[in-house]
């Protein structure tokens, strides 16, 4: 039980929350698995046992990095019962958010927005033009506007937004800092060897992000294509910058190393303010 709530919450240290059935519907299409095959059934078992999840065939739909966003933007049902109510101190008129539908950077402000009750609309970039974003200097997302005002950078982004909903309130320097740079420098680098880690997964998670978004089907099956090409070699750049020669194994350390630091807790970021 205390696994499936650590790994729940992996989410609130990138300050999360959400719908959890809706994270995990998102996590189901990304899978970098096909349910299909005998070694996703294998590493989904493993993964179940480990974690002590008792329905291997959703861990099949969530296995490996997508695990993470499911984390990353979900929260266990009791913590949806502690939602903190959205603040009469920040009231935006227009909140729009311009992502990638499975970029873990977006789905943390996403989980932040959510978890404050802050309506938002979501624009998805096409990866390969990235023209719903040309009007902006910036050429990354996530691009959060609010009330016009042009926002980068998800940690940025969340630090202006608490400040915003608590304006009296500071963020701590210590557990909650080590934590959020652990998850910025180390754990988001394991997820695209995991996401892309063969040619076969690296077009599943492409079919799947062209499919959000107003894509013309000549700019879908270019964005799909290039798109893949391109994550399945930066994944393998990635691998071997950061000395990943197990990416699975990797993502089990990851997992473990948040549930220890967890230790029972519920967070370990924001969230605890």
């Amino acid at each position: 039980m205390r696994r499936v709530n650590g790994l729940a919450t992996v989410g609130r240290a990138l300050t999360c929350g959400g719908a959890v059935e809706k994270r995990l519907a998102q996590a189901a299409l990304m899978s970098t698995c096909s349910s299909s095959s005998l070694n996703s059934h294998i590493f989904s078992q493993k993964l179940a046992d480990r974690l002590g999840l008792s329905r291997p065939s959703l861990v099949r739909r969530v296995a490996g990095t997508m695990l993470f966003s499911v984390a990353a933007s979900s929260l266990a049902q009791d913590a949806l019962a502690k939602e903190k109510p959205r603040s009469e101190k920040f009231l935006p008129k227009e909140v729009v958010l311009y992502q990638y539908e499975a970029c873990p950077f977006c789905n943390k402000v996403k989980a932040f927005l959510d978890y404050y009750n802050i309506p938002y609309k979501i624009v998805e970039v096409n990866p390969i033009s990235k023209k719903e974003i040309k009007w902006s200097d910036y050429k990354k997302v996530p691009i959060l506007k609010v009330d016009g005002e042009q926002m980068v950078d998800s940690s940025d982004i969340i630090d202006k937004l608490f400040h915003r909903i608590n304006p009296d309130s500071s963020i701590p320097d210590g557990e909650e800092k080590k934590w959020r740079e652990w998850v910025d420098n180390h754990l988001v680098h394991v997820l695209s060897p995991n996401i892309y880690r063969s040619t076969s997964e690296a077009l599943e998670s492409f079919d799947y992000i062209t499919t959000h978004g107003n894509f013309s089907f000549t700019e879908r099956l270019v964005a799909k294509y290039a798109g893949a090409a391109a994550m399945y070699f930066v994944s393998k750049k990635l691998k071997k910058k950061h000395n990943i020669t197990d990416e699975r194994a990797a993502l089990y350390e990851a997992a473990e190393t948040w549930v220890d630091a967890l230790d029972g807790r519920h967070y370990l970021g924001l969230s605890d303010i």
